[in-house]
């Protein structure tokens, strides 16, 4: 009996030793490059929680120096505390504000958002619908007489830079409608006079801006104004005695310059596909400017100079472009059109050298702008050409340009220290704005709503699938949404070129297929559409680390 029962003891030591050594029917087995995904994602998660959470803290703190009677903001805080501009406080700083509580407060969105969008509007509307400056203290217009040219300039900066972002984001809007009621009366406006018709400026900066502006509003509406205004300014620049090579004495490759080289790519990808012959016309003079530039305007290292006399060849100003991203837009998207080798190598040439010669590099006199411009230059070409070097360079740079919100590095923002206020002016807006493309990349587009202070939300791609890791301190039930091919449905682009301050798409969500969420704690699969993916699903997460995948299953 003793040896039976040994046995038996025996027997059934092995077959739980053997069930123990046997996955669970309840949890699916993972791959080792499942689990190295996972990890990521749980890495990733970490970081976009930090991202987000500092935008959050920067909106919250710049918020708190509003003006109390209109709730719009200042255009800095050590300088210019009494106005609202155009160019600086809406353009870069108020649009990032709306972005951010778009992805994490819902009621701050809809609520205070948007009634800093209807005062604004009310308020600042000058020219028709074009803002002018506003002081706080007059309670009226800063200046007693409008003067177009600085208000057509302040109208350009708030739309390219601004609303122009959001409203890729976002598709139809109150956001996009400010938009197009100023763009419409820019043109209503438009005081210089060319053989082509009236353009709204001379000056290459607010042209460049209309360039890109115009090429994408066109195709978000239909409506061929839009393209002909364009064209006017390309046949201005590129047919006419303002070429910026062949007639420019001093052409800025960085911040305030760059915008007429990326602008005039991008009416060169619209012509392509709506002018074909009109596209044919600007060929070689496209062509020229671009040669021009990759043989007088880089370093050794492929990277853009400051400025340059295209015609002489002559370095005005060495410093190296932190912009640099914003012109390889215009190169890549010219090849991606005509296969021009160079305009590629270009591309890949300026990626490939960032993680060994640019960590910790000082872009913008130790400012945090010159990083988000930096940064956001290697999000959008990396989304094109994935260079494996480029992911360790973006992520030791955005914690550079993190801990400058954590310092108040400038001796002028000593007093807000500690607090969500980076520089304390316009430019920390692009602070937030770059922080949540690089959040985005790391959730390769996923957002959850609502958003907690505790959520860690991660994603990696792997082929077709995702691995997705989100971590909680506490049960929360909500929505998880995935990207869709934001240029085709909210601007209707014939393609995806690479532009100045967009969000690039990385996993979208095809409405024409089926895809499974499974949760690998368990063996719960549930199926989905790529329209209900985009649309939302709900989801419950436990306290901890949840993990799930994400597959594709049929067309």
């Amino acid at each position: 009996m003793k040896n039976l029962q040994s046995h038996l003891l025996l027997l059934i030591a092995a077959t739980l030793l053997f069930s123990c050594s046997q996955p669970s029917a309840k949890r699916p087995v993972l791959t080792s490059t499942d689990s190295l995904a996972l990890e990521q994602a749980a890495i990733n998660g970490r970081l976009v929680n930090e991202g987000l959470e500092r935008c959050r803290k920067f909106v919250t703190d710049w918020l708190a120096h509003a003006d109390s009677t209109t709730g719009l903001i200042p255009r800095n805080l050590y300088e210019s505390t009494d106005i609202w501009n155009a160019w600086d406080a809406a353009a870069d700083n108020y649009p990032f504000m709306v972005l951010t509580a778009a992805l994490t407060d819902e009621e701050q969105f809809r609520g205070r958002m948007f009634d800093m969008l209807r005062r604004e509007t009310r308020l600042t509307s000058r020219v028709g619908r074009l803002p002018d400056t506003y002081s706080f203290s007059k309670q009226g217009f800063d200046k007693p007489e409008p003067d177009l040219n600085s208000i057509m300039f302040g109208s350009s900066e708030y739309i390219k830079d601004g609303l122009l972002p959001l409203t890729e984001w976002l598709g139809a809007s109150p956001w996009s409608e400010r938009m197009i009621g100023i763009l419409d009366d820019m043109w209503k406006y438009a005081p210089v006079e060319t053989p082509y018709g009236n353009i709204v400026s001379n000056n290459v900066e607010v042209n460049g801006e209309m360039l890109q502006v115009l090429s994408r509003v066109y195709w978000m509406t239909g409506d061929q104004k839009y393209l002909d205004w364009a064209i006017r300014l390309g046949d201005y620049y590129l047919l006419d005695e303002h070429h910026p090579t062949r007639n420019f004495e001093s052409l800025r490759l960085r911040d305030h310059g760059c915008e007429i080289v990326s602008g005039l790519c991008e009416l060169y990808a619209t012509v392509n596909a709506a002018d074909p012959a009109k596209k044919k016309v600007y060929q070689p003079h496209m062509h020229e400017m671009l040669d021009r530039i990759l043989e007088v305007g880089r370093n050794d290292d492929g990277l853009f100079y400051n400025s340059i006399n295209p015609q002489t060849g002559e370095v005005l100003s060495a410093g190296t472009a932190d912009n640099f991203g914003y012109n390889l837009n215009g190169f890549y998207t010219v090849y991606q059109i005509d296969s021009t080798k160079a305009y590629r190598a270009a591309t890949l040439k300026a990626l490939n050298v960032l993680n060994s010669n640019y960590r910790n590099f000082d872009w913008e006199t130790g400012s945090a702008d010159g990083y988000a411009d930096a940064i956001e230059g290697g999000l959008n070409l990396y989304n094109r050409e994935p260079v494996s070097s480029v992911p360790g360079w973006m992520d030791s740079e955005m914690q550079v340009m993190w801990s400058m919100q954590d310092s108040s590095h400038r001796a002028n923002t000593e007093q807000w220290r500690s607090s969500g206020v980076i520089e304390g002016w316009h430019g920390d807006g692009n602070f937030a704005r770059t922080t949540i493309m690089y959040c985005l990349w790391k959730t390769q587009g996923m957002t959850v709503a609502p958003w907690r202070a505790d959520i860690q939300p991660g994603v990696v791609r792997i082929g077709e699938d995702l691995l997705i890791s989100v971590t909680v301190e506490a049960d929360w039930e909500g929505i998880v949404k995935f990207d869709v091919t934001r240029h085709q449905a909210n601007m209707h682009m014939p393609w995806d070129w690479p532009r100045i301050n967009q969000f690039p798409e990385w996993f979208t969500a095809n409405e024409s297929m089926q895809y499974t969420w499974a949760n690998l704690q368990n063996a719960d699969e549930k199926a989905f559409s790529g329209k209900q993916l985009s649309d939302g699903v709900n989801v419950s997460l436990k306290k901890g680390v949840n993990q799930f995948r994400l597959q594709l299953t049929s067309n």
